[in-house]
Formats: C-alpha cells, sequence, structure tokens
C-alpha cells in the first residue's frame, strides 16, 4: 500500500516524450533571453517513462478517498456525488477556450448560460437579484458584508457590528471582521436553536446585520426564522443567510420569504460541483432590491435589441456597486456544471434531492443515538450532530473515533464543530448515498462504539489499515514541512 515518490521511481536516462533538437542557434537564444535568467544546470527533475507516471498517479488515486470511492459524510460540507455529465459538458471545446476579454457579441452563449444559471437561483432562494462573481462561500459571506455595510452608509447611518450565533461557520466571523465590522455573539436555546429573547438583548442601532445559517450547524431549521427577522427589521438591520446548507430547503423553503435580504449559495456544495483539488467552488450572491445597486460590477444582462432579439452584454453602469469581487466574472467552469446540474434534475429534482438528504440524515441518526450522545435530539434537516462525550469517559476521544472510520474504508464526520457541543461529530450523508451505503456507515460505528467498551485500545491507535498510520498533528501543525529534497 505503500506508494514511492517519482524521484524514487527515476532512472538516469529514461523519459516519457521525444522531442527534436532546438532549430534555434545558441546565440539566438542568448540574444532572445538575458543570461541571468538562463539555467546553468538543467532542474532536478525525476526521470521517468510515460506508464511510469500514469501509473503512480493511478495508485494515488487508488490510496486517496473521495467521493466517487466511498462515502464522505463530513458535515457541513455536502460531499455529494458529482454527476460525470457535468464534467462533460464544462470541457465542451466552445466553453473550454472561451476567454473573458473576448468581444460580447462572441460570448452570447456563455453570458446566456450565466443568466440563466443566475434565475434559477435566484427562483430556487426568493431574491431579486444576484452577482455570479465570488469564488466560493466566504467570498460571498465578504461580498454581502461589504454590500451591507455600503447599503447603511448609502442610508448615512454607518453600523459597525454583526451578530451572529454561536454555532455559525468560523468564516462567519472572519468575514465580519475582514468587512470592517465587530462580532456580537448570540446564545443558542436548549434546542439548539438561536435564542430570541438573547437576540432582543443584543440588538441595537449600532447592529448593521444578523448572519444566520439556516437550517444551522447543528442541522435544525430556525422555526422562530419569522420573529427573528421582525427583530432585525424592527432595529433596522438586514438579514444574511449563510447558504451553506441550502442542500436541506431546495423546493420546501426559500430564505427570501423568511426576510433574508441577502444569501449566498456554494454551488460546490448544493449544485453537484466538485470541491477542493476538484474545483474551484463558486459562491453566488443573491440580494433583495434594497441591496440590488451595491452588487459588484460588472452583472450579466439582458436586453432586446433592434431585432427583437434578445441579447446579454455586462453592466459596469452601476454607480454604487462595492466595485470588482473577482479577476472576471466568476468561475465560469464551476457555473457550467451547476447550470448542467440544475437543467438535468429540474424543480421537482431540486426537493427530491432536499427530501432525500433529510430522510438520509434522520436515518443515520436514529439507528446511532442510542450508541453515541444526542444533544438534540429533534428531527433534523441534512445533517445532524452526535456527541462522542460517553467514549471520552472511557478514555477515547472523538478523533480517535474519527481516525478509526478510516480503517473501514469510510471517510470520517466533521470533528468539533459546532463549538457548543462538546466531542463532536458532525456528520452529513447526503442525498446520493444509497440505504446499503448508510448502513455500512452504521455498522462500522456501532462496532467502533463496541470497540471502545470492550478494547479501547484498537481505537486510540487508530488507524491501522490506511497507507500512513497514526500521525502526529501537532508536530505536523508546528513543524510544516510539505518539501522533498534529493539525499545527495
Amino acid at each position: 500500500m505503500i506508494e514511492k515518490l517519482l524521484f524514487e521511481l527515476s532512472s538516469p536516462g529514461r523519459k516519457g516524450f521525444s522531442l527534436p533538437l532546438a532549430d534555434v542557434p545558441a546565440r539566438d537564444v542568448e540574444e532572445l533571453i538575458p543570461k541571468k535568467l538562463l539555467r546553468e544546470n538543467p532542474p532536478a527533475l525525476p526521470e521517468v517513462s510515460e506508464v511510469d507516471v500514469a501509473r503512480h498517479f493511478i495508485r494515488l488515486s487508488i490510496l486517496n478517498h473521495h467521493v466517487d470511492k466511498g462515502c464522505y459524510p463530513l458535515g457541513s460540507c455536502t460531499m455529494k456525488y458529482n454527476p460525470k455529465i457535468n464534467e462533460t459538458l464544462s470541457r465542451l471545446p466552445r466553453f473550454l477556450n472561451l476567454h473573458p476579454y473576448q468581444p460580447e457579441d462572441t460570448l452570447q452563449g456563455a453570458l446566456n448560460l450565466m443568466f440563466e444559471l443566475g434565475e434559477y437561483l435566484k427562483e430556487i432562494a426568493g431574491m431579486d437579484q444576484i452577482t455570479l462573481q465570488p469564488a466560493a462561500g466566504a467570498h460571498g459571506e465578504l461580498t454581502g458584508l461589504l454590500m451591507i455595510n455600503a447599503f447603511h452608509r448609502r442610508n448615512k447611518k454607518p453600523r459597525s457590528k454583526v451578530i451572529i450565533p454561536d454555532s455559525a461557520h468560523g468564516t462567519n466571523p472572519a468575514s465580519v471582521v475582514t468587512a470592517g465590522f465587530s462580532t456580537i455573539q448570540v446564545k443558542s436555546n436548549q434546542k439548539g436553536l438561536v435564542d430570541v429573547e438573547e437576540l432582543k438583548r443584543v440588538m441595537s442601532e449600532e447592529v448593521a446585520a444578523l448572519m444566520l445559517t439556516n437550517p444551522n450547524t447543528l442541522g435544525l431549521f430556525e422555526s422562530q426564522i419569522l420573529e427573528i427577522s421582525k427583530v432585525v427589521r424592527d432595529a433596522g438591520a438586514l438579514l444574511y443567510m449563510d447558504g451553506a446548507n441550502l442542500n436541506a430547503m431546495m423546493g420546501i423553503a426559500r430564505p427570501g420569504d423568511m426576510g433574508f435580504d441577502v444569501v449566498h449559495f456554494n454551488l460546490h456544495k448544493t449544485f453537484s460541483t466538485p470541491h477542493g483539488g476538484g474545483g474551484p467552488g463558486s459562491g453566488p450572491l443573491g440580494v433583495k432590491e434594497n441591496l440590488a445597486p451595491f452588487l459588484p460590477v460588472p452583472m450579466v444582462a439582458k436586453r432586446i435589441n433592434r431585432k427583437s432579439l434578445a441579447e446579454y452584454y455586462l453592466d459596469y453602469k452601476r454607480p454604487l456597486s462595492i466595485g470588482r469581487m473577482h479577476g472576471f466574472y466568476g468561475n465560469f467552469g464551476v457555473m457550467v456544471k451547476a447550470y448542467a446540474y440544475i437543467r438535468q434534475i429540474g424543480a421537482k429534482g431540486l426537493r427530491e434531492v432536499s427530501e432525500n438528504a433529510i430522510i438520509n440524515a434522520n436515518y443515520l441518526k436514529e439507528n446511532l443515538k442510542d450508541y453515541y450522545n444526542l444533544p438534540y435530539d429533534d428531527v433534523c434537516q441534512h445533517e445532524f450532530v452526535l456527541s462522542g462525550v460517553k467514549q471520552r469517559e472511557k478514555g477515547v476521544k472523538t478523533l480517535d473515533i474519527a481516525k478509526r472510520l478510516l480503517d473501514f474504508g469510510l471517510h470520517a464526520p466533521t470533528v468539533y464543530f459546532p463549538l457548543i457541543v462538546p466531542e463532536a461529530l458532525m456528520i452529513e450523508p447526503t442525498e446520493t448515498e444509497s440505504k446499503e451505503s448508510l448502513d455500512e456507515f452504521i455498522k462500522a460505528m456501532i462496532q467502533i462504539a463496541k470497540e471502545v467498551e470492550e478494547n479501547p485500545e484498537v481505537v486510540k491507535s487508530a488507524p491501522q489499515n490506511t497507507p500512513v498510520t497514526r500521525l502526529d498533528d501537532g508536530k505536523a501543525a508546528r513543524e510544516l514541512n510539505v518539501r522533498w529534497k534529493r539525499q545527495e
């Protein structure tokens, strides 16, 4: 199971290419390229054949865990399977070879797609206007908060604070501070929801907005959202929804109907486009009309030309705009994938996505709550949070449980978040997991719970069956070293 480095597979003189000799005289090269920029010695690259390279990376992909290989119940991340047809469509040559500096009349198909995607997202969330520019969820948060700041300043009532729940995503306070605000934390009540009385207590004319995730990070729907909205509105503040958990709401409920003024989407979560190394992400931002003038430029717009035909263009004439938030107009390849996903699955399908995500999460919860502590025993949405406090009493940490899951070929849930739950295990199966896949996860979690009782050392020393066994996480964080050096 151990894969050697490409440098270790290297053999002098071996190569995977054949190129003709350069027909440019050496003296011409020296004239074109300054000598100080030319290497005296060739770079120390591995010498390998094409088959060496292909097999090396295939073997690495087999060792690595990913959504194509198995269940990935990473809470709040919505790691669903990504349909390959979306990848194929995003790589169509006439999409792939576009350049953002082309004239608008040569980009009509791409602009049409972006415009229609925006219309779909507006309808899904109940918003009036949208920008596709932000590059990811946190970028969308920052964009929305900068617009909220501009809104209050335009009304000559600048405000300095933003309220966030104690269960908020870590990006929320970071975005608040980056946008120039300070944070106020509001506590959760015994049901794991925003304490409305506490919200009333901390609300003031200094508050610019309440930043809320719904469903929240415990996987619970904020059942008092209309009352919360009224509290915010009566204080002259705005209501921001972190859309990270939108996978539980599509076709069922719309943020705009709950009183939210702004919501960001995660195309790489809800609309089935790859995360991380398969990315990049995309974080479009939908707003109500009160915030529309402040949207970033340019916006994709539609007009009817003299021939009574629709044409699409980039609208830069927005005097109150906060300006650009992205080098160009957004991560277009991700938009193509999300557009294909929405068109293929349709309105009814989007609702079924959310319904199935909710069913899957509740199925896991009900089957595991007798083995792990369930701090908030209520019907959850797309995810739920268990606690390993019972296992901690036996000397086994949540981190140990997560490591042990790797031995079963399963990715661990999110651990130690949200912070209001000790020894938290945040589990989100998504709608793309079958009952058989869920049962496999349940079986592994139950076995681990029994091992904690009968043989805790097996769990505490895990993983044993992975290419790399237990790492020293503290050492890795304190002594970061990601560079390989050739041994002389």
